[in-house]
């Protein structure tokens, strides 16, 4: 889905004026997203996470060890759902890889 706002409003769709992505009015999402951690908790701006897995930071020789907590996060669009701070790092995660404190 494209998030340009320069959007044309033609009778029942619309279409992005930057790459021509076109879609009906009907799909246009109402609902608010939810993110939910791996065992299916909704998660909102200010919880705590842990880690359920030790992941790897790309492009670091850092790990984040299973069972490692985070500050408060913060909910953000896109894949990585969560932007938060854990071992003085700040980082964005993706919700399958924590739970809810």
């Amino acid at each position: 889905m494209c998030t340009v706002n320069d959007l044309l409003e033609f009778p029942g769709r619309y279409e992005c004026m930057t790459c021509g992505h076109e879609w009906d009015k009907e799909d246009e999402p109402d609902a608010e997203r939810v993110v939910t951690d791996a065992y299916g908790n909704v998660l909102s701006n200010g919880d705590v996470v842990q880690m359920i897995k030790d992941l790897k930071l790309k492009g670091t020789s850092t790990v984040l060890k299973n069972g490692m907590k985070s500050k408060p996060i913060r909910l953000v669009e896109g894949d990585h759902e969560i932007s938060c701070k854990m071992d003085g790092i700040s980082i964005g995660l993706k919700a399958c890889f924590v739970k809810k404190v």
